[in-house]
């Protein structure tokens, strides 16, 4: 009789898979991943599931948000605008960490946690979680927000 799979299974499934495609970008695309490498990426479909652009734009963010991606239309195939905190032009250089954590709602939909955005940024980046994690909390307490989560 075959085992009957878990939501526990399916969320470890996801975060191995999310794991296993941010290396993927790591490996095609490292070791320094800056503004350039970015962009070449989000055009890049076996890395971002679909189109995406980024816009540096406060509008749409909610209080200490640094960025925060939203749906160009009804399906998915739309695309996205990931919108970025302008203060974040002159710190191109940590644009891609703010863009990976939420890459994951682009590539996975509501599925996608803070864990699994947490493991594809680290691991899209060649770092530790906990040196991913403290550095988004660095870029968070720039706008004087005590978490990168973003509340889109």
């Amino acid at each position: 009789m075959a085992k009957q799979l878990t939501a526990d299974d399916a969320r470890q499934s996801l975060s191995a898979h999310v794991a296993s495609k941010g290396t993927d970008i790591f490996e095609k695309y490292g070791p320094h991943i800056g503004w350039k490498e970015l962009q070449k990426i989000l055009e890049d479909r076996t890395c971002v599931r679909y189109p995406c652009t980024v816009e540096f734009n406060a509008g749409m963010l909610q209080p200490g948000e640094f960025a925060c991606p939203l749906a160009k239309g009804a399906k998915p195939e739309d695309g996205y605008m990931l919108h970025v905190h302008p203060m974040f032009m002159t710190r191109l250089d940590k644009v891609p960490h703010l863009v990976f954590y939420h890459l994951v709602v682009v590539n996975y939909g509501e599925f996608a946690s803070p864990d699994d955005a947490e493991i594809f940024g680290a691991a899209a980046l060649g770092l530790e979680r906990e040196d991913y994690y403290q550095i988004l909390c660095e870029m968070s307490d720039l706008l004087g927000s005590a978490s990168p989560a973003c509340a889109c």
